[in-house]
């Protein structure tokens, strides 16, 4: 049963998160991402903990893939690239008077309409 609802639960939130991601970038406005993000926000938490169950679940097999160089030399290909995303990313200079403002409408926007 833990597996089926693993798979269910991975199933949904990609199709969430693929979704709400591909949203975001094809309809390029702040205020648009700002409205998507708590649906990706919180599928987001429920996929990293499928995908958490599904390794735990799944880590034999895993160790096994590895094994295969190619997969291996794969594998650390994406996790430098994903370390250079971030490291661009913290890294990229960000006026703090325009954070903060972003920070502000984020949340009033998730806060809804009775809160304004």
């Amino acid at each position: 049963m833990t597996r089926k609802l693993t798979a269910l639960c991975l199933l949904v939130s990609f199709i969430a998160m693929a979704s709400s991601g591909l949203l975001m970038l094809v309809v390029d406005q702040p205020s648009f991402t700002l409205r998507l993000h708590p649906v990706h926000k919180l599928f987001g938490l429920l996929l990293v903990g499928a995908a958490g169950t599904h390794l735990a679940l799944n880590a034999r097999a895993l160790r096994q893939h590895l094994r295969d160089g190619r997969v291996l030399a794969a594998g650390l290909v994406l996790a430098i690239v994903l370390v250079a995303t971030y490291a661009t990313a913290a890294l990229r200079p960000l006026d703090d008077t325009a954070a903060r403002q972003l920070d502000e409408a984020a949340e009033r926007l998730e806060a809804g309409p009775a809160a304004r």
